[in-house]
């Protein structure tokens, strides 16, 4: 790779944020079009007939090109086709591989190399870490998992690592207190829209939502699962406790929704499996995480969500 091409794809890589899996399918397929179409290349060319997608981008393409280069691992479940910043993403790139076909040669071998180095680097990303020490609250054990997650995130825009730490904790929690196979598990990024779903987990008549940020758009959807004679519960972060209380207020759902915060919403029922013992918390955080990895593990494909526990 020429020194050019180098600088401009490092400082593109961390000016644009293109670290997360979206961002790297998009890369990978762009360039695959720029061998087959040659550049420069024409932005509206690479949208799709609907023009909601950019043209070719999906989990087959994606692995083809992951294939050839010797890995097997699955990079996006839909390729990041359904990614809401692929379009502008591709636009962006677009751009950089026109500006470097205006300076010279572009060796297009050297460039997708570049970036199945980062795929690499994505599969190798740290997973989140949690101590499990027996003088520290459990809440703070969550609080430290969620914080980490949150500070993720604002290294890289457009993935929501917070969102799906806290839908998989409950998942996992929910797991140990009922034992598996009572609720079914769906991937954060599920049409990447989770929030579309009637609810994140459905167990017996209740309706559990698990959100970062609630909105009316949740309160909502409380308020359909009330009409198809559910129990709608909202697990949330401290400061979302107040505006989903103040917006179930302002609709009338006050009194018929249950609304809790994350931390204690889990700490609490590891306490009651532990029996309030200190080797028993020791072993239900230890099995909380457990159950959280192999959630990760089974339908997600980012595995830097995972949590390591460190005693």
């Amino acid at each position: 790779m020429t020194r050019i091409h180098e600088k401009d794809l490092t400082e593109f890589f961390s000016n644009k944020s293109f670290r997360g899996k979206g961002p790297l399918s998009v890369a990978l397929v762009v360039t695959q079009h720029a061998r087959s179409m040659s550049l420069p290349l024409d932005p509206m060319a690479l949208i799709t007939e609907g023009g909601g997608q950019v043209l070719g981008l999906g989990k087959g393409a994606v692995q083809a090109i992951l294939k050839r280069n010797g890995i097997d691992r699955i990079l996006a479940a839909e390729g990041g086709r359904t990614s809401r910043g692929s379009l502008s993403n591709m636009r962006e790139y677009v751009a950089l591989l026109n500006a470097l076909s205006e300076k010279g040669p572009v060796d297009l071998d050297a460039i997708e190399a570049y970036w199945i180095d980062k795929v690499k680097e994505f599969f190798a990303a740290k997973p989140f870490k949690i101590k499990l020490d027996v003088s520290r609250g459990l809440r703070t054990v969550m609080r430290d998992v969620i914080v980490q997650a949150e500070e993720r995130q604002k290294t890289m825009p457009g993935m929501y690592y917070a969102g799906a730490v806290l839908q998989h904790l409950v998942g996992a929690k929910l797991d140990c207190a009922l034992g598996q196979g009572h609720l079914q598990h769906n991937s954060f990024s599920t049409a990447d829209a989770p929030k579309d779903r009637a609810g994140d987990f459905f167990i017996g008549d209740v309706a559990i939502h698990v959100t970062t940020s609630p909105g009316e758009a949740v309160i909502q959807r409380c308020y359909e699962n009330i009409n198809d004679g559910f129990r709608p519960i909202i697990v949330t972060l401290q400061k979302g406790l107040t505006v989903a209380e103040g917006l179930a207020s302002n609709v009338g759902l006050a009194d018929r929704i249950d609304i809790f915060e994350i931390e204690q919403f889990v700490a609490l029922n590891l306490y009651e499996i532990a029996r309030f013992a200190s080797e028993g918390r020791r072993v239900a955080v230890a099995e909380l995480v457990e159950r959280y990895n192999q959630i990760i593990e089974e339908i997600e494909t980012d595995p830097s969500l995972k949590i390591e526990l460190r005693r």
